[in-house]
């Protein structure tokens, strides 16, 4: 079996791909994904699910929502549900079940790996594969606990994190006129994020395009200025004055480091 949480939850068993309906068993069960293998504390599940106002009778509204959850991951190949109750409260046992978090986190690292190891291509490969698995917002309209924000905020950043490292790896492959394109998008959606601002530049300057390339620094200067009260940071102020100089370090395919 195959939990996916890189988007709307979904449980895939073979060819059969099945979701929840109800909002607040569908939180449960992406609390527990989310903390697979560790126990969550009732209290926690509660804040989770219902904030700081629950209702009466909570704890036996929980233990229906855990009930249906259960018969939710019945499957005839198994003996036992892989929700226990261990006190103080449930844990949700992976075993051999895939989540899709976990293999994303493992094609990112071996991105890194390859990269570390200058095998860009096997690098570009790990890293779209593992954007691949986003399927969009995980439960944007309901998360009101810690769990599920502090995961939400981890996610974006993670999946930020390696659209940086992809472009990266794809410059490094000399695609540089293919990326201006999707970097003036992404830069201009992530305006703060100067990783980007410093790809979009080196991909200009080596399409031949110098002042469109220091164009892009003083916008992403103005942005920072007006922002945050900061100026570039040294990479992209270093990068901006070896275009300047048409520095020939610049002409090899490798970007500077963020």
């Amino acid at each position: 079996m195959r939990y996916e949480i890189m988007g709307p939850l979904r449980v895939v068993h073979g060819e059969e791909k099945t979701s929840i309906r109800a909002r607040k068993i569908e939180v449960l069960l992406t609390i527990l994904l989310v903390r697979s293998d560790q126990v969550v504390p009732v209290d926690h599940l509660i804040t989770e699910i219902w904030g700081e106002e629950p209702p009466r009778r909570v704890i036996a509204g929980l233990h229906v929502y855990v009930s249906q959850i259960r018969k939710f991951l019945n499957r005839p190949d198994r003996s036992e549900s892989p929700v226990i109750t261990r006190p103080p409260g449930y844990v949700l046992r992976l075993g051999t079940d895939e989540l899709d978090i976990r293999c994303f986190e493992r094609l990112v690292n071996e991105g890194r790996d390859h990269s570390r190891a200058h095998r860009y291509e096997q690098a570009r490969h790990s890293f779209e594969s593992a954007l691949a698995l986003w399927r969009g917002p995980l439960l944007d309209d309901v998360c009101c606990g810690p769990i599920l924000e502090g995961f939400q905020t981890w996610l974006y950043e993670a999946r930020l994190e390696c659209v940086e490292m992809l472009m990266d790896a794809r410059l490094m492959l000399g695609r540089h006129r293919e990326l201006v394109s999707d970097l003036y998008q992404l830069a201009t959606e992530h305006p703060l994020r100067e990783a980007l601002h410093r790809q979009l530049m080196l991909a200009l300057y080596r399409s031949g395009r110098r002042a469109d390339a220091l164009h892009v620094y003083q916008s992403a200067r103005k942005t920072l200025n007006e922002e945050l009260g900061l100026e570039p940071c040294r990479d992209l102020q270093a990068l901006q004055q070896a275009i300047l100089t048409s520095d020939d370090r610049l002409e090899l395919p490798m970007p500077l480091s963020a």
